[in-house]
């Protein structure tokens, strides 16, 4: 459980002046006795009750279908000053929070959204104030809204911000040198008035004991790559260090935020390898390191933590409109004649581009609002209501400091940011957070999973459970089953299989393989049938499968691919790049392969240090020394090992890239120019003077 001071800063002596004018007033007004406080608890979402905000349900359940989720929790978004106190006929902060205790809630969830100069790269969601009023954020917006927050009227209420999306992103990518910078961006970087806002609202709202804050941390498509990943952690913790804010402040961080990115991809990762060249290679991965907002806010939680912020912080995904349902949503993996095709036939993300924001066409409903669903993540929510327009796809006159961003024109090709794609945005669309019609309905008609009675008229009787499961098939690292197919009175859409009660993948088809098990181990699985309207069958007769032993079976094989990615070759350091693919039918366990790199260390030390800088498996997973070869040959003394803690890799599969690098205790210079195993290819390549053992046994290149 968090623990945090007692201390409440300013918000404190703010109350204690309140409490002063209502005693003078005491004669004349009845002050209500305060609620009883909320216990504070390690994960805010567990066993809480939700606001449903009335403002977006009435018109969520006016659309067509809508009602089917009228009822669900988002969050209220308080994006200007005059949202604190209502406007344009929405109800005030104070209005909903006391809606919340009328409807028996026990969690508010609201956007803190308006720092000075707001969304430096998107003109359509600038906000009110200037690069330079950092004075009125704190006290025209952050002091009232904590001042409100901090009543003891509301302290049963565990209250859930999200505070000030894609701000402290823009700053680690569009602040100058990339082609999406912009010089909006370079001045709030330079002027720091987004750190200090940030830290400023963490500091102040933070002080108050039921408040729990999350920062918005962008997405996979925005900083899933290694130039910004780590740099974004760096920023994140500079922002809540600074005006007085401490990472105690911080519960944790939201992925997502009103963004469309996929949850999950199910059909392919980014280990994956389509004849010989991988995922990451692909026109829409373009090297990153995720595909999907569940892998991306999994690791960025473990980097979070390794730069300083607890060790119990949660993440937030927002899912309200990464469902990418219907009928353009792939059911199996693409096409292997080439790895676009592979990618782009087994995306669920229809997006025409990742870098594209704006009410994308073909969108649909996510996961619904659900708490702790998987490791590491505190809830799924919904951040951004389904309905609320992302930016205006034609200029309009406002008073609301929204500009036009042509990333919202449908007709636009693009800029850096998303490639000079089209922008895939819905024509017709009216100001961000104003309510857009056609998006909704498209988005509940798209939901997946599919929503109750979307799709499906007034079907409510569920498939009829699957039979017949058995066992086709198994290697050291996967369960191949098989079913009878369900029936439904309307049609049968998917089948979800689950792994010791845990869904692992869903199937258009009475068959599925599970992958990436561990050999020798006994895994239990059972199937359900879905159909459109989400009727879900129950579960088939389960059964069981133990995975093959270890080592490599029905013919898996190796290969090593190198590249380097040491800029100079005398230096006092040998860096490169690895990774393993499986060129055979069958799984190999990993447990048992090493790989051998062969170099000399001319003079000076004969001791030496090594590194994983990084690894798709985890450098955890990844075992790394040097040792003397005898000098049997020119150029190879000694030879850097690498082998594996545990894990099978799947037929056609990659490790994904490994990123090493060793040196002489000493730190003296190598001359890699004679080694053995060197090459100056700086893209992957087949390295046949790299070695790789399976069992002691060479199964690839040649040793000196």
């Amino acid at each position: 459980m968090r623990i945090r001071g007692t201390t409440l800063h300013g918000v404190r002596r703010k109350l204690a002046a309140l409490s002063a004018l209502a005693m003078g007033a005491a004669l004349a007004v009845a002050i209500p006795s305060p609620a009883s406080a909320a216990a504070r608890v390690d994960n805010p979402y567990v066993g809480a009750t939700a606001y449903v905000n009335p403002d977006w349900s009435a018109k969520a359940a006016a659309e067509p279908g809508g009602s089917v989720i009228a009822d669900e929790p988002s969050f209220v978004w308080m994006d200007r000053i005059a949202a604190i106190e209502g406007a344009g006929g929405a109800m005030s902060l104070r209005e909903h929070l006391d809606t919340a205790l009328d409807q028996g809630a026990n969690l508010f969830q609201v956007v803190i959204y308006d720092l000075p100069g707001r969304d430096c790269a998107a003109l359509a969601s600038n906000g009110e104030l200037g690069p330079t009023e950092l004075g009125r954020y704190k006290t025209e917006y952050i002091d009232p809204i904590a001042a409100i927050l901090a009543d003891p009227a509301y302290a049963s209420l565990r209250i859930v911000t999200v505070i000030e999306p894609d701000s402290l992103p823009n700053l680690v990518t569009n602040a100058g040198g990339t082609a999406g910078s912009t010089e909006a961006c370079a001045t709030m970087k330079a002027n720091g008035n987004y750190e200090k806002g940030v830290g400023y609202a963490l500091h102040t709202l933070g002080a108050i004991p039921n408040v729990y804050n999350y920062i918005d941390a962008a997405h996979h498509g925005w900083l899933g790559w290694d130039s910004n990943f780590v740099p974004a952690a760096q920023e994140f913790k500079k922002a809540a260090t600074s005006e007085g804010a401490t990472v105690a402040d911080v519960q944790g961080f939201i992925v997502n935020t009103a963004n469309y990115s996929a949850l999950k991809e199910p059909y392919f990762k980014v280990t994956d390898t389509v004849n010989g060249t991988t995922v990451r290679q692909s026109k829409w991965v373009d090297w990153n390191y995720y595909v999907d907002e569940l892998s991306f806010a999994q690791a960025l939680r473990t980097e979070l933590v390794s730069q300083g912020f607890a060790s119990d912080i949660g993440m937030l995904i927002d899912t309200a409109r990464n469902g990418w349902g219907g009928s353009a949503r792939p059911t199996g993996a693409g096409p292997l004649t080439g790895v676009d095709d592979y990618v782009n036939g087994g995306r669920v993300d229809r997006r025409i581009h990742a870098g594209n924001w704006c009410n994308q066409s073909g969108a649909g409903i996510g996961e619904r609002p659900a708490s702790a669903p998987e490791p590491g993540i505190d809830a799924y929510v919904w951040a951004k209501p389904p309905g609320e327009s992302d930016g205006n796809s034609q200029p309009v006159d406002n008073d609301e400091g929204k500009g036009f961003d042509r990333m919202c024109d449908p007709t636009y090709t693009g800029n850096g940011r998303n490639g000079n794609n089209l922008t895939g945005a819905l024509p017709n669309s009216p100001l961000a957070g104003h309510w857009f019609s056609a998006q909704f309905q498209e988005l509940v008609r798209n939901a997946y999973p599919p929503l109750n009675g979307s799709g499906g008229g007034d079907d409510t009787q569920a498939p009829s459970a699957p039979t017949g499961l058995k066992v086709t098939g198994r290697t050291s690292g996967s369960v191949s089953l098989s079913w009878t197919a369900s029936t439904d009175n309307v049609g049968v859409t998917a089948y979800d299989v689950y792994r010791a009660g845990v869904r692992v993948g869903s199937s258009a088809s009475p068959s599925y393989t599970d992958t990436g098990l561990t050999a020798s181990t006994t895994y239990s699985y059972t199937v359900r049938a879905r159909d459109a309207a989400g009727n879900v069958s129950a579960a088939s007769a389960a059964v069981s499968a133990t995975t093959d032993q270890g080592g490599s079976t029905d013919g898996g094989t190796l290969k090593v691919q190198y590249k380097n990615t040491d800029s100079s070759a005398t230096d006092n350091q040998i860096r490169m790049g690895l990774q393993l693919v499986n060129t055979g039918t069958g799984a190999v366990d990993l447990s048992t392969v090493k790989v051998r790199y062969w170099f000399t260390p001319e003079a000076g030390a004969s001791t030496f240090g090594t590194a994983c800088d990084y690894a798709v498996l985890g450098c955890g997973n990844v075992t790394h020394g040097v040792s003397s070869s005898g000098g049997a040959a020119p150029g190879a003394s000694h030879y850097l090992e690498v082998g594996f803690g545990s894990g099978t890799l799947a037929a056609g599969a990659s490790t994904g890239e490994i990123q090493l690098r060793l040196n002489k205790s000493d730190w003296s210079n190598f001359d890699e120019t004679d080694d053995y195993s060197h090459a100056t290819n700086t893209a992957y390549a087949d390295a046949s003077r790299i070695a790789v053992y399976t069992a002691g046994t060479l199964v690839w290149g040649t040793a000196p």
